[in-house]
Parts: structure tokens; C-alpha cells; sequence
């Protein structure tokens, strides 16, 4: 199959695991995914989808039977054996459907319901959006699977903390924020609640419209925690129109408490998260590079 990878991806894998590291997994993707085509079910390449994602590449497909689906191939780093376990284990409930993984050695290949990817959450007005995403992510919060391999909210959020006091260290005007952000982390993870199984990357554009359900959420970076943690960067969907909008401080603050009390979250942990949350992807985005989308999450993390 001939294909050029849509150039959002090139992109996003250069700013997150670096040119070298991107470039090396771009150059042998043709052959994954020519394997990933015939490795046990007999699928027809239609098109690459576009735009796409950011962390791998989706391949429009048909089945032999002449069903639709999706391919989706992601670099061993991102972690496609855990996005297969959570999804094996939702079974399609409040998530997209896992048809069938191929062979391991076409290297992080999912087969996956066919969703009309053009049309998220985000296509609706906000009210209505958040509404419906508030329903779907509901429904992921499961017990997970025994003898699980997730990491734990615990576990993942020390990791990113390291660059966060980086971030801090290289510029002080950052580190009042950087140091509410720690301080709010700790204190949740020595009383975290509960150990539910979480989508760990839940926003608006993660939920597609499909059709054995109305919506249905797809790319997860699966973790074990509470909900409030997940529910967190939710609260910062379309933060850029939050930005520019005069009453965003306060919009914000009730975007928090209507979440918690329709998920019936504790609204000071889903605070806290948020906190956590938007300045470990302000400081990340900065660190990448990507530094209008970094100053407008730690604009956002200010209000709070």
C-alpha cells in the first residue's frame, strides 16, 4: 500500500518521542502496515484517514465479508497492548469495538469498528457536548481486569511530575504554579477513593459518532485510578475558547462544579486534577516546543 502519513502525525510524533525516534518508526510503517493488512483476516485499504490522530496511523479498511473497519497502528511507545486490554475489556461498551487484534508482529496493529471519524463531540454545542461526553465516560468506569498491567494514576502522574519540576527549574515564573500543581497531586494520591479502570485521555474529539451507538469514545491511554482524575481534562475541552472569552475564569470554575455534580465527583478532587492536569500539559507542550498551547493551559491552570 502507498501512502503518504498524514503530516499532523509526522508532527506530533516528532514533538513528543523526538525527530530520530519518529522518523525510524515512519520509515518502516509501510511494512507494518502491509503486514498489518494480511496478517489473519483478508482487509482492503480504502484510505488513510485524515487529519488523524497524533500518536498513530488509521487505515480505512474492509473486511472480506465486505464490512467496514478501522486499522489502526501505533508505535510499541504508546502503548498499543494496553489500549487492546481495555478495549477487550469495555467489549464496546461506551468504547469503540475490538474486532480482532492481528499477528504481534504488525507491531501495534488494533482492527477496530468503523466510526465516521470526521464527526466528534466537538461538533456540537458546547452544552450539549459536554453532556454527552459526561454519559460516555460513565461507562468506561469499571472494575478493572484481573492481573491487569495498567498503570496506576499514582504511578503515571510522578512520572510526569520530573518534568514538571523541570519546567519549574528552567523558568521561576512558572514554579508558584508548578509547586500548587505538586502540592494538590500529592495530597490526592494519599487519599485516592478508588481503583476503577480509567480512559486516561478523555476529551470531546475522543468521542466519535457511530453507528451501533450514538457515541462512542476511541483512543484511550488506560490507567488505573479515580474518576475525578479522569473526569479532570474534560474540564479544559475547548480551553481556547475559554481563553477568549471574558467571563472564562468563572466559566471555568462552573464547568468543575456541574461536572462533579453530574458524575458525582468530589468537586475539590476534580479541582485538584484539573490543576495537576493542565499544568503537566502546559509544561509538556513548552518542553515540545508547542508553546501557543502551552501558555494558554497554564493560563487556564492560573484561573483555578
Amino acid at each position: 500500500m502507498g501512502f503518504e502519513p498524514p503530516q499532523r502525525l509526522v508532527r506530533a510524533l516528532g514533538e513528543m518521542y523526538g525527530d530520530g525516534a519518529a522518523a525510524d518508526w515512519l520509515a518502516g510503517l509501510p511494512a507494518l502496515t502491509e503486514r498489518a493488512l494480511t496478517a489473519g483476516d483478508d482487509l482492503t485499504a480504502e484510505r488513510v484517514a485524515a487529519p488523524g490522530g497524533r500518536s498513530s496511523l488509521v487505515v480505512l479498511v474492509r473486511r472480506a465479508d465486505g464490512t467496514p473497519a478501522a486499522l489502526k497502528i501505533a508505535p510499541p511507545v504508546a502503548g498499543p497492548e494496553l489500549e487492546r486490554a481495555a478495549l477487550e475489556h469495555w467489549n464496546g461498551w461506551g468504547a469503540v469495538k475490538l474486532l480482532e487484534a492481528p499477528e504481534t508482529d504488525a507491531s501495534g496493529a488494533l482492527l477496530l469498528e468503523r466510526l465516521h471519524h470526521e464527526v466528534s463531540l466537538r461538533s456540537l454545542p458546547e452544552a450539549k457536548a459536554l453532556l454527552e461526553a459526561a454519559g460516555t465516560l460513565r461507562r468506561l468506569w469499571v472494575e478493572p481486569p484481573a492481573g491487569h498491567a495498567f498503570e496506576s494514576v499514582a504511578g503515571r502522574t510522578e512520572r510526569q511530575s520530573a518534568g514538571m519540576r523541570a519546567a519549574a527549574e528552567a523558568d521561576a515564573e512558572l514554579a508558584p504554579l508548578v509547586d500548587a500543581a505538586l502540592a494538590a497531586r500529592a495530597e490526592l494520591v494519599e487519599g485516592s477513593p478508588e481503583l476503577l479502570l480509567l480512559h486516561g485521555n478523555f476529551r470531546q474529539s475522543k468521542v466519535l459518532s457511530g453507528e451501533r451507538a450514538p457515541w462512542l469514545t476511541v483512543g484511550p491511554e488506560p490507567l488505573v485510578g479515580e474518576r475525578a482524575y479522569d473526569l479532570a481534562r474534560l474540564v479544559r475541552d475547548r480551553v481556547e475558547d475559554l481563553i477568549a472569552s471574558p467571563g472564562g475564569p468563572v466559566t471555568a470554575r462552573r464547568r468543575v462544579k456541574r461536572l462533579a455534580e453530574s458524575l458525582e465527583v468530589e468537586q475539590a478532587r476534580l479541582h485538584g486534577w484539573t490543576l495537576f492536569r493542565a499544568v503537566e500539559s502546559g509544561t509538556r507542550a513548552l518542553a515540545e516546543g508547542r508553546r501557543q498551547v502551552g501558555e494558554v493551559n497554564l493560563e487556564f491552570a492560573g484561573w483555578l
